[in-house]
């Protein structure tokens, strides 16, 4: 696994788990179990209003959408076949490269459920910031934005349709907003980040009416 991911996976189980690893002290978590060379993570997103359950490999089962956009980011093999359940039914079987994080977007052509892969692997790697990574999954949107609401920076000036974008910043309170166009989300406050804790913001709903939600980012913990 390469310095990046290590740290990234590292923070990300420690965002995921931060009351229990407060209890147990900094020494329980140097000794923890970590995933081996060649792993990698991999989430399911839900871009749509209707919840749905997902399961990655032998993950848990988690439900997602709307209030939970994202599940946290199993643990796999990479360039190994891995099972992706929805609904407690089988919905593919994928793999992708090692050392790599992809978030999964399922989509319905007709009666056929498919996956787009988002590939998360670039990002920040500065310890001492936080990252965010805006992803544009709305209907019809070919170019999304996001910015500080109401007059302030924009963050993510031209994500395309399907894609993603990262960015380091200082753990600071903001309120943003999203939006394809004229069309602009409602605003959301952003929560208090540490420094090391990944953020995702999802663009969803349709070019007319955006929607964005966000979650702290975590991975499944990993034994031996």
């Amino acid at each position: 696994m390469t310095p990046r991911l290590y740290r990234l996976a590292l923070a990300l189980t420690l965002a995921v788990g931060a009351a229990p690893v407060f209890a147990e002290g900094v020494l329980a978590q140097l000794y923890a179990a970590r995933p081996p060379a060649g792993s990698s993570f991999v989430r399911v997103v839900n871009p749509h209003v209707g919840p749905l359950r997902a399961q990655i490999a032998s993950g848990p089962e988690q439900e997602i959408g709307p209030a939970v956009q994202a599940t946290t980011y199993a643990i796999v093999k990479g360039n190994q076949p891995f099972d992706v359940r929805i609904d407690g039914k089988p919905a593919a079987t994928l793999q992708v490269a090692p050392d790599t994080f992809s978030t999964l977007v399922p989509r319905r052509d007709g009666g056929r459920l498919s996956f787009s892969i988002i590939d998360d692997s670039a990002g920040a790697q500065d310890a001492l910031k936080a990252e965010l990574r805006f992803y544009n999954l709305a209907a019809d949107c070919p170019s999304g934005q996001l910015g500080v609401s109401p007059t302030g920076p924009v963050l993510f000036p031209n994500v395309e349709s399907g894609a993603s974008a990262a960015r380091a910043i200082n753990p600071v309170s903001a309120a943003l907003a999203a939006g394809c166009g004229a069309a602009v989300s409602p605003v959301l406050p952003l929560p208090a980040l540490q420094p090391g804790d990944h953020y995702s913001l999802f663009l969803t709903g349709t070019a007319d009416a955006p929607a964005l939600r966000g979650q702290v980012s975590g991975t499944d913990p990993y034994s031996r």
